[in-house]
């Protein structure tokens, strides 16, 4: 039998998602049998983007030319893309800061008459190309990218939670940090999967998973301005991991 091949890449990121793979340690040699990994530079000395892919897992936002070539041949050339990780699913940390001018953003890192970096906004991966699944998380947990690539081998994809991280907090029995204690939480607008990991220890949740669907972000917004936070606050938190929530027209 034929194994799967997979491109495993990385754009502007930390590098992060494609970590934990290589943390699924007692797993590995499992899928090093059942899959072949053409394309891994993190993880193999092969360097070259070539041949066919069966699913390509990037993982990283759009920032550069060279990154914006990268995908658009990863994408040419797997029958499956899968955005890997909160900041190929939504732009994550590095776009948080997107609604600020680059030029300054350029000169407070690099000086007055910095030159043109090369480089522009970063993006998720979607604005560019065809994604066909997501898998989110800063990082992504290992039972999700596990499961995904369990069903790559059968020929299809997995199905995920569809609900907020609040929904995993109240199954565990955990006080809600946002109602009852009045911190910024951001458990009932982020996409749950992490089994409320950080709510059950008493660390409100940042939203690091990207946004739940049909997230109520004017509801959250409303909320937290009633606890005392600062609108200024609250937005910063809110485009930590996803930048693209619309503000302006919020109250």
């Amino acid at each position: 039998m034929t194994r799967p091949t997979l491109a495993i890449a990385g754009l502007t990121a930390c590098f992060g998602c494609q970590l934990t793979l290589l943390n699924c340690e007692a797993e590995l040699p499992t899928l090093a049998e059942r899959f072949d990994f053409t394309y891994f530079p993190m993880g193999s000395s092969r360097h070259d983007i070539g041949g066919e892919f069966s699913a390509a897992l990037v993982e990283g936002s759009v920032s550069t030319p060279d990154d914006l070539e990268t995908l658009v041949k990863l994408r040419s050339r797997s029958r499956i893309l899968v955005a890997f990780g909160t900041c190929a699913c939504w732009g994550g940390v590095a776009a948080m800061n997107n609604h600020l001018s680059r030029e300054a953003m350029t000169e407070s890192v690099y000086g007055k008459g910095a030159g043109p970096t090369g480089s522009f906004n970063p993006c998720p991966l979607h604005r560019f190309v065809t994604v066909d699944f997501s898998i989110n998380g800063c990082p992504p947990e290992k039972h999700e990218l596990l499961t995904t690539l369990a069903a790559l081998l059968h020929g299809t994809l997995p199905v995920f939670p569809q609900y907020p991280v609040c929904t995993e907090c109240r199954n565990r029995e955990c006080l809600c940090l946002l109602i009852e204690r009045g911190e910024p939480c951001l458990g009932p607008i982020t996409q749950a999967g992490c089994n409320a990991r950080c709510p059950a220890v008493s660390i409100k949740c940042e939203g690091c998973r990207g946004p739940v669907t049909e997230a109520n972000v004017a509801s959250e917004l409303e909320v937290l301005l009633e606890k005392g936070i600062s609108r200024e606050e609250v937005i910063r938190r809110m485009r930590r991991f996803y930048p693209e929530w619309d503000y302006g027209q919020r109250s």
